[in-house]
């Protein structure tokens, strides 16, 4: 009886096309029907073998948990080094990295920290929205996924909770035919295409260009001006802000083309440019603004809704320059659109550096700029240039900064090489870009008429220092020299202009402050705190402005007085000297107490019973910081970019053995540590030595049958 269900159990796992391989291949030679014993058993293991083998052989393909197998922080990294490493390269395997699905977690992320103003880890995902995201990356690859969706959603915010299968019509006719922020899926893919192209680009893009570019702000071009534009006397200053406005999509795909040859990700940008947005008709918008509004109970922000700007961060961004008050904004390319905007402009760049290089005349008469290459260290404003401002005879040369669509270039020589440049710079960008500009956009303007950039006024200041040298014989002889020094002033009267724009002041000659009355309501910590905020960011901004006690010390004064009317009217004190009176010089002291309190403000203070007030900053010229006149170095490289670098260079084996050659000849490590580190090294590269070659430092390789040398434990004590 048992022999016989030992053989049905045999054939019923060797008729069975799931078992059958594994039972043939692995137990049938230990099947014997004679041992009834060794059957069953077989029978048993065969069955365990095939329940968990089985699990472990077919994983799921759409379990988003197997699909996140690195950081995506190290996978980024590694996109940055392997751009930087080979800069030149053309790029054709984005779509490697399209798939790579820690990056749309990383996306997932930092759109949902911009949509709820709080960043959610990793952890704190839901498997919902993880297999929403999964369904969104295979969309995307199987070109399924379409740009600027309205009602349909591969996957949605954690704030959306709206069902558009109830919606009425009414609704969903208003959320087809008016203007809506952008879908949480698109931000979503366009910061995963940012990821991918900007480590390609930033390996790419010149030195020359700033804005929209990490690392290189607006006091970085501020900083390289006055190191490398000291000395020149003819400045054209060019607006090209209208390219930002938008680009043929042709134009943009064909400069993205010249270092990226991946057609899903260029296809996945033409699609973006191509789609229309659906914007509010103009009509509607004139019959809103007709309808009576009605009183609206002011709304409670939820904890997960992402809070408005404050007061003195809305109040500083009235202070932008002109050059930084345009992003692009091109079709549903959201952050795209400054990277595709850089893309763009990098040809005019790089034409620029062809024409500097064009226009280099040394002199040798000339004290500055008479090297080959004309680079040398210059424009070091710790001390003035001692160039002699005119001549037939002295050097020619000119130099190029780009911030965003403003672009500033430098000309030493006389006006007409400037005329010149301008004419070939016009017939450039009518060719390239389609954009017709003549001389009245480009004008040519001297620096003693001050050349106005980022609110800045480029000047020159003429000095006579007092020259000390050595003549023959060791006497000492002092003589006066003359210099030019480039001053970087911040412009008052665009200061004055801006705070009249944002109300705090009026008048031009005589400027006489305003009560700021969206502070009416706030007690006057907060409001005294909110102003501290704005002055302490004033200052940051003027850092490297030659005037910057002066510029900070008028804006202390606007704000000042401008809170002091401000208070006298909320606390009906009639004037601003009650209010000073009262509130002493820095409105620290509070301007009305509340009744029945007696004791003094310090008491109530010490005892916790009151508020504190701060006192409002830079109220003297004295405690405003000094100008930061730090040089500039020559080679200069974000932070970033330097650590990138160096990386880089420090993982080639060529420069690790110069350095240690360098270590070996300078005596600064033992011959013995010497040979421990030329042991590792070639034990890392697996190459083997013996220790006659390492002390005479060639590392000869083993001889072709594999033989070692008869000093192999030498090398094993040296290593030890």
């Amino acid at each position: 009886m048992h022999q016989r269900i030992v053989l049905s159990s045999y054939r019923v796992l060797q008729f069975s096309s799931f078992f059958s391989a594994k039972i043939n291949a692995l137990f049938i030679p230990e099947l014997s029907i004679c041992n009834p014993r060794n059957n069953g058993f077989t029978v048993f293991r065969a069955f365990m073998y095939t329940s968990t083998h089985s699990n472990r052989r077919a994983p799921d393909p759409n379990d988003p948990a197997t699909l996140m197998k690195e950081d995506s922080i190290s996978l980024c990294c590694k996109m940055w080094i392997d751009n930087f490493r080979e800069p030149d390269k053309t790029v054709n395997n984005l779509t490697d990295y399209l798939r790579r699905f820690e990056l749309w977690v990383l996306a997932y992320q930092k759109v949902s920290a911009d949509d709820t103003g709080a960043y959610m880890p990793r952890s704190a995902i839901t498997r919902p929205a993880l297999e929403d995201l999964l369904a969104l990356r295979n969309a995307v690859l199987d070109n399924r996924f379409k740009w600027g969706a309205r009602l349909e959603f591969f996957i949605k915010s954690p704030r959306d909770k709206t069902d558009y299968e109830s919606l009425s019509k009414r609704k969903i006719k208003a959320i087809l035919t008016t203007t809506q922020p952008s879908a949480f899926q698109d931000r979503i893919v366009q910061e995963v295409l940012f990821m991918i192209l900007e480590p390609v680009y930033e390996a790419r893009f010149s030195q020359k260009s700033f804005a929209f570019r990490p690392g290189r702000t607006a006091h970085t071009a501020l900083r390289v001006i006055r190191r490398s534009f000291a000395g020149y006397l003819w400045y054209i200053k060019g607006d090209l802000s209208t390219v930002l406005d938008g680009m043929k999509v042709g134009m943009v795909i064909s400069a993205l083309m010249r270092d990226v040859r991946d057609k899903k990700v260029v296809d996945l940008i033409k699609a973006a440019l191509t789609t229309p947005v659906v914007t509010t008709r103009p009509d509607d918008v004139e019959k809103k603004k007709k309808t009576k509004r009605k009183y609206q109970k002011k709304r409670v922000l939820a904890d997960d809704e992402p809070k408005p700007d404050p007061y003195w961060l809305e109040s500083f961004f009235g202070f932008a320059p002109e050059e930084a008050e345009k992003v692009p904004s091109w079709g549903h390319c959201g952050i795209l659109s400054p990277l595709l905007a850089n893309v763009c402009l990098d040809e005019l760049d790089r034409w620029m550096e062809g024409k500097i290089q064009e226009f280099y005349r040394p002199s040798k008469n000339d004290v500055i700029w008479n090297s080959p290459d004309g680079e040398v260290e210059q424009g070091n404003t710790s001390w003035p240039e001692f160039v002699p401002t005119s001549g037939p005879d002295k050097t020619r040369k000119i130099d190029y900064i780009r911030f965003g669509g403003h672009i500033l270039i430098g000309v030493r020589g006389p006006r007409a090489d400037a005329a010149t440049l301008r004419k070939q710079l016009i017939e450039f960008c009518d060719q390239k870009y389609m954009l017709k500009l003549d001389n009245e956009s480009l004008p040519i303007e001297h620096i003693t008429k001050g050349i106005m950039f980022l609110d800045h006024v480029l000047c020159r200041r003429v000095v006579y220092p007092t020259l000390r040298y050595t003549a023959t014989g060791g006497k000492i002889i002092s003589e006066k020299g003359v210099g030019t020094l480039l001053s970087v002033t911040a412009s008052l009267k665009q200061c004055i202009r801006q705070f009249r724009k944002l109300n705090f002041l009026k008048g031009d000659r005589d400027p006489d402050p305003q009560p700021c009355f969206r502070m009416f309501h706030a007690t006057q910590a907060h409001t005294n705190a909110q102003m501290n905020k704005l002055l302490s960011t004033m200052v940051e901004w003027f850092r490297y402005a030659d005037n910057r006690k002066k510029i900070v010390n008028f804006c202390s004064y606007i704000i000042r007085g401008s809170l002091a009317k401000l208070y006298a009217a909320k606390y009906k004190l009639r004037s601003r000297a009650k209010v000073y009176k009262i509130g002493s010089r820095t409105l620290s002291r509070p301007l009305k107490e509340k009744k029945g309190q007696s004791p003094e403000y310090h008491n109530l203070l010490r005892m916790g019973l009151v508020e504190s007030i701060d006192g409002l900053m830079y109220t003297r010229m004295s405690l405003v910081p000094e100008t930061d006149y730090t040089p500039f170095p020559g080679a200069w490289r974000p932070d970033h970019e330097k650590a990138l670098l160096e990386y880089i260079m420090l993982s080639d084996q060529k420069t690790l053995e110069e350095q240690q050659n360098c270590l070996k000849e300078q005596g600064l490590i033992s011959p013995q540590d010497y040979i421990s580190m030329l042991v590792w090294n070639y034990k890392r590269n697996a190459v083997p030595v013996d220790q006659k070659s390492l002390l005479l430092g060639t590392g000869e390789e083993k001889d072709n049958e594999g033989n070692e040398s008869d000093d192999d434990e030498g090398v094993h004590a040296a290593e030890i």
